[in-house]
């Protein structure tokens, strides 16, 4: 840096920190003369700051806010106290403003030094996070925003609901905060189609170094991926439904709920829709395409109870 450009960057730590200078006590501060003093304050008025000049015995220099946002210099606890606003932010319920501020923390936090970004962390209350859970890391949460900003492929360790940890290759597309909780939508490569992941379940994050095209994802459809993953609870029964439909057929008209669904061959397709209960697997079921061949795998005794209750039902039709 040389000893203008590091001058200049003095002399605008000094403005933002003290209302008014004179001009000598500035060029007492800079080792320097009045005259270079006014010199430096015309190269920062061309990068776009506003600084307001009075003549006189009282006169002097002072910082004021002009028609754009300049850039603005931190000290090390301001620094610390923004990121720890921020983050409590972001932890809050509002949509756009956890989004706005989880996008500006990315930007402090790659830049912050590692002592700062330690006092943060010391400092910080955890991220709220939903009952039942070992709560979000904010170290994550960061990792993850500059991978979206970035458009990086990352590795993520991941572990579902009564799951064992799985590590999943993704491209990941947004971060979504609702209800006190973070959802990543991703493309996942290894499963060739969208995904969401709850942030506080991710517990590391492994940048790629690998840059990717973004893939078009319309909001609507990013909200859709959202409300399934909210949804989706443990399956106490679980089931599924082997269908004569090619997977991409299926997909086509499911969308977002075909979630988990896989091929089965070229012309078949296997969806799970494990539910809560046997009646809820039912109702499930009733969503299948009218008119496309069907069987269902289900264990014995859901198998017994499901036909006593389909049996109930079209004799209820009968009568």
């Amino acid at each position: 840096m040389s000893d203008t450009t590091g001058r200049a960057l003095l002399l605008l730590n000094l403005l933002q920190s003290h209302r008014h200078w004179s001009a000598p006590e500035l060029a007492q501060r800079l080792g320097v003369t009045v005259r270079t003093v006014r010199r430096d304050m015309e190269r920062l008025r061309e990068l776009g700051y506003r600084i307001d000049s009075t003549a006189g015995v009282h006169g002097g220099y002072r910082l004021a806010a002009g028609a754009s946002l300049p850039p603005l210099l931190l000290s090390d606890e301001e620094a610390v106290a923004i990121a720890i606003g921020l983050r409590l932010v972001a932890a809050g319920r509002m949509r756009r403003g956890a989004e706005f501020a989880l996008s500006v923390l990315a930007k402090l936090e790659q830049v912050l030094p590692a002592r700062l970004r330690r006092r943060v962390s010391a400092l910080a209350p955890p991220l709220q996070h939903a009952p039942g859970s070992s709560g979000v890391s904010s170290e994550v949460l960061t990792d993850l925003a500059l991978a979206c900003r970035d458009r990086e492929r990352v590795r993520i360790g991941y572990t579902p609901a009564g799951g064992e940890r799985q590590e999943r290759r993704v491209e990941p597309h947004s971060l979504v905060p609702i209800g006190g909780d973070w959802y990543l939508v991703c493309w996942d490569l290894d499963r060739a189609d969208w995904r969401t992941f709850r942030v506080d379940r991710v517990r590391d994050v492994e940048p790629l170094r690998v840059a990717f095209a973004p893939r078009a994802l319309a909001p609507e459809r990013v909200d859709a991926l959202v409300t399934v993953a909210r949804t989706w609870r443990p399956h106490a029964q679980d089931a599924t439904a082997v269908l004569d439909m090619p997977i991409g057929a299926f997909k086509a008209a499911f969308g977002e709920w075909a979630q988990g669904a896989e091929a089965d061959g070229s012309e078949r397709t296997r969806w799970p829709v494990g539910s809560a209960s046997v009646r809820d697997i039912a109702y499930g079921l009733s969503w299948l395409p009218a008119g496309t061949p069907y069987r269902v795998e289900l264990a014995d005794a859901d198998r017994d109870e499901m036909r006593k209750m389909l049996q109930h039902m079209l004799t209820a039709l009968d009568r």
